[in-house]
């Protein structure tokens, strides 16, 4: 997350809006896929979407 974190926040606001995944109620997936170039991690993460909200 150090490295792709603020990356990936901005992949969430690019297809979601303004707001931030919470980590309430979140699950991250660890799978490897086979391949003859090199096994392939795969990571999924399952979070609520919030919205900013304005006051």
């Amino acid at each position: 997350m150090t490295v792709y974190g603020e990356s990936i926040k901005q992949v969430v606001q690019e297809k979601c809006s303004d707001g931030i995944m919470s980590a309430i109620d979140f699950t991250i997936d660890v799978d490897v896929d086979k391949d003859p170039k090199g096994d392939r991690v795969v990571l999924t993460f399952n979070g609520k979407f919030l919205p900013y909200r304005r006051w």
